[in-house]
């Protein structure tokens, strides 16, 4: 069984940050930069599952915190390995990084 602690510690952790950060950090490309996070984990989750993936909608920036985390959660579900986890964490915290949060 595959430890995807990592990865949900760091969406839960960038989805606090986002929580936590004022309305103009997130205008000013947080909360984009978090949609796209969102798009890209629900993309591998689709295609590890099989179905052909469909892009996740913009709920608006307010949002951006909870799509990650669903993301995030159901790509934890269903990823098959360790370096894949590492990789999936990799990618969250560059996106926090750019988000600056």
């Amino acid at each position: 069984m595959v430890d995807t602690t990592p990865l949900t510690r760091a969406v839960e952790h960038f989805a606090d940050r986002l929580r936590a950060a004022p309305q103009s950090r997130l205008q000013r490309g947080a909360a984009a930069e978090a949609l796209e996070l969102a798009r890209e984990l629900a993309r591998r989750a689709q295609v590890l599952e099989g179905v052909e993936p469909r892009e996740m909608p913009d709920a608006g920036m307010f949002a951006a915190a909870d799509q990650i985390t669903v993301a995030g959660h159901d790509l934890a579900v269903v990823i098959p390995g360790d370096a894949d986890v590492d990789e999936a964490v990799r990618l969250v915290e560059e996106a926090q990084k750019r988000a600056g949060v």
